[in-house]
């Protein structure tokens, strides 16, 4: 990330340890200069708030558990994360839609 290396598992238990987020995935996304952040797809857990609200909430609090180059720059909510038969997170699947999609900024 922009030089510097960062822990997706890091970034995201710090967006586990949210109340709202039941699980996410993060991966390398590159930014209109061609710097690659970090980019998060989360999956909330039932009866939480609005999407468009908690990408808020979630910036804030991990604006008080990561570095400024470690935090997500988009926050993509899914219904559930792409995931193989033995449960691990499809990395390449989230890079994929990463690539495509055109998630709100936080």
């Amino acid at each position: 990330v922009g030089g510097l290396w960062v822990s997706p598992v890091e970034v995201e238990n710090a967006l586990v340890g949210h109340p709202s987020v039941l699980e996410c995935g993060v991966v390398g996304r590159e930014d209109h200069d061609g710097l690659v952040k970090p980019m998060a797809f989360a999956v909330l857990r039932e009866g939480v708030g609005s999407p468009a609200e908690l990408g808020h909430i979630l910036q804030q609090f991990v604006r008080e558990r990561l570095a400024e180059y470690k935090r997500p720059r988009w926050v993509e909510f899914l219904p559930e994360l792409p995931k193989t038969a033995t449960g691990k997170i499809q990395r390449f699947r989230l890079r994929e839609l990463a690539n495509k999609s055109k998630p709100a900024s936080v």
